[in-house]
């Protein structure tokens, strides 16, 4: 069943897991278990399934080259004909008969009375890079399998100086200016793209930029979206929809007096009101998808290609519609709803028309961003979220294919001492398989078409995800296996189709073989100085490797200036996160760290013996990361003017305004900030320098 009976934590100590948590984590998997008496029967069950499939669901053919494919066959079955059928992706098709008896035995065993044998299937030719579909017959059972024909490795651009790059990263809703709402839009994330370019930056970082719930449902994170498949429509500029041009309604909605007046007091707000923000936002489109809708044109034509080369988007919008009509999660609604069969009588046709075309607005818009970021030639640094929302449309849409009574999580470790658990679900290991990972697939595209470097939130999930029974507490969870080397030839394969770099985010508890895996799969790793300083408090930063993007720290961190004060450790401990004991430990390897990393960066000649500020202390290290040989380097633009609160802090809800806080300064401002331009143009000379070198 794919589930680890034991882990070992993040200070190399080894879990076992309860029976209480395995009996539970097994019925949600499927088997035929209620107590522990059940479990011989459900093992005998499962290995006899197991033994009864003549082929894997999916087999990987790295570079093409595969010569042989298992295929289990009874005994009983020996001497038989089967007939094969190979279709490629390219839609060439090929057909052989291939006798057993040609075949080398390589393994036998006994199920249920019955002997088995493994032995070798051939295939006639290499086979060129892409998903191709292998049928067989047995004696009138057809089984199909799906052949990843991959890339060992992940793109990679040509080596030179696009090689070390440098850019900036910041949360699109933090990011706000003078003509935005009140949070960061498509034409903000535009100028701050046209501005990284100027000074010399080849990339933008930002979160993931997917719908999530705002409205009766209110779940603001970027990493709980409603969806991995499309976009969200709260990042729309407004006044670049083209139907504004024509639509008097809507153009005198946005010159009266009262919605000035609303966005007034969403720009002068401290926090993104999304709900409030929205809601102006919805007036304005719902006027302008009203006109659209009114009458035939060359747009109409243009909007009815996209909803035919993009179906899901009207199932996803009708998903929207029933929502707003139903108004409450789709688990509870009647069945047939629950169940996908959405009828007309489900929700009211004009809010699924919104819904198609803020959709294809936002389509629109991201199409714009990433077609600037490449003329600028720039590469837009996109983030896929390991999950969903277990009430969004991806789980109601695809519900098979993930675990609904668990919750993805972490054990707990130094920095959260109870766990931590995330709030949706995980995925299930053997649905998506069989399905040929379709979903997967279908979340990378949506990314790649835009990114040129995507990353890979919680890239441990290609190998195994900490999942908690419902009921549990975080410390109680077990990790699931997934099948890591398909998920690799995937990600290979879509990264070399868009010529997009794969990062991997490999931080807090890595496993020993997860990096080995990454190396060989050509994924580019995570080396944040925050985490590489705590790893090792008495020796300074480590270097950046070459195949890494490296960074001061994440989101999930505290800004640099915090760190450094150690008030992250004070916030931690009021919020509970943290007992007195632990805070006495963190303060004093803070205490341990920062004077090995003075001692390393003054030894190194990154930092004057006289200099102690906190921002002469932040200069040298992202002076010391500009100069190492880390393929990419992210500035958080807020650790530029000493910013002491963070933007999430993980495993916390209603205790802190997570994924709410605006950025200090407006985009105009922050533009034109000396300190900002000379730190950054520094961090540019030592990226062109360290390349020559």
């Amino acid at each position: 069943y794919g589930i680890q009976v034991s882990y070992y934590d993040v200070s190399h100590q080894r879990k076992q897991a309860s029976v209480e948590t395995l009996l539970a984590v097994l019925k949600m998997l499927g088997a035929p278990v209620v107590n522990l008496k059940d479990v011989p029967s459900a093992w005998r069950e499962k290995r006899q399934e197991i033994w009864q499939c003549h082929l894997q669901p999916v087999v990987v053919a790295w570079e093409g080259k595969l010569p042989l494919i298992d295929i289990r066959l009874p005994h009983s079955k020996a001497n038989i004909v089967i007939n094969c059928h190979l279709n490629l992706e390219s839609g060439e098709e090929k057909q052989w008969q291939w006798h057993d008896t040609e075949g080398e035995l390589i393994e036998e065993e006994e199920v249920e009375g019955i002997r088995y044998m493994v032995k070798q299937l051939p295939l006639q030719q290499i086979l060129p890079l892409g998903y191709h579909r292998l049928n067989i017959e047995v004696q009138g059972k057809h089984e199909e399998s799906l052949l990843i024909s991959a890339p060992i490795k992940a793109y990679s651009p040509p080596t030179g100086l696009e090689n070390r790059q440098w850019g900036v990263f910041t949360p699109l809703y933090a990011l706000h200016s003078q003509r935005s709402w009140g949070a960061g839009d498509f034409s903000d994330l535009i100028k701050l793209i046209e501005w990284t370019g100027d000074i010399g930056g080849q990339v933008v970082a930002t979160l993931p930029l997917l719908p999530t719930f705002i409205d009766h449902i209110f779940e603001p994170s970027p990493y709980l979206p409603v969806s991995r498949l499309l976009w969200n429509e709260f990042f729309l500029d407004i006044t670049r929809v083209p139907e504004l041009r024509d639509c008097s309604p809507a153009q005198s909605l946005l010159v009266s007096a009262p919605f000035r007046d609303d966005i007034g007091v969403l720009r002068n707000s401290a926090l993104v009101d999304y709900q409030q923000q929205m809601a102006l936002k919805r007036k304005a489109l719902e006027e302008l998808s009203c006109y659209f809708f009114s009458k035939e044109s060359k747009r109409r034509k243009d909007f009815s290609q996209f909803i035919e080369d993009n179906p899901l988007v009207e199932d996803y919008a009708s998903f929207r519609a029933a929502c707003e009509k139903l108004d409450v999660p789709w688990q509870s609604w009647p069945q047939s709803s629950r169940e996908g069969a959405l009828g007309q009588n489900d929700y009211d046709e004009k809010n699924k028309r919104y819904h198609l075309y803020v959709q294809w607005l936002a389509h629109q818009q991201m199409a714009d961003v990433s077609g600037k970021a490449r003329a600028k030639d720039l590469h837009l640094y996109l983030d896929l979220p390991v999950g969903v929302h277990p009430d969004g449309y991806d789980v109601w849409h695809e519900r098979d294919s993930f675990i609904l009574g668990a919750s993805a999580g972490a054990p707990p470790d130094a920095g959260f001492m109870k766990g931590q658990e995330w709030g949706f679900p995980p995925l299930h290991a053997r649905k998506i398989r069989e399905k040929g990972y379709r979903y997967i697939i279908g979340c990378l595209r949506h990314h790649l078409q835009y990114a040129g470097i995507l990353r890979i939130d919680h890239v441990m999930g290609l190998h195994h995800l900490f999942s908690i029974p419902h009921g549990m507490e975080a410390k109680d969870g077990v990790y699931l296996r997934y099948h890591a080397e398909e998920l690799y030839a995937i990600m290979a394969l879509e990264s070399h189709h868009s010529k997009t770099v794969v990062v991997g985010e490999d931080l807090g508890t890595v496993p020993s073989y997860v990096r080995p895996a990454m190396k060989r799969h050509g994924l580019n790793t995570m080396h944040v100085a925050q985490y590489e300083i705590a790893s090792d408090p008495k020796n300074g930063l480590p270097p950046s490797p070459f195949c890494s993007v490296s960074s001061l720290n994440t989101h999930d961190m505290p800004p640099f200036a915090a760190f450094w004060q150690g008030l992250d450790i004070e916030h931690r401990l009021k919020l509970g996160l943290l007992d007195n004991s632990a805070a006495k430990r963190e303060k004093k390897n803070l205490r341990e760290m920062k004077n090995a990393l003075l001692w390393f960066l003054r030894r190194k000649g990154w930092l004057n013996q006289s200099e102690k500020d906190i921002f002469a202390v932040l200069k040298a290290c992202l002076s010391l990361l500009a100069a190492s040989e880390s393929r990419i380097l992210l500035v958080n633009l807020e650790d530029l003017w000493q910013e002491i609160q963070p933007q999430n802090i993980p495993s916390t809800k209603t205790e802190y305004p997570n994924w709410r806080r605006k950025l200090r300064y407006s985009l105009e401002q922050l533009t034109q900030l000396p300190e900002i331009a000379d730190t950054l143009q520094s961090i540019n000379k030592l990226r062109k320098k360290h390349e020559d070198r």
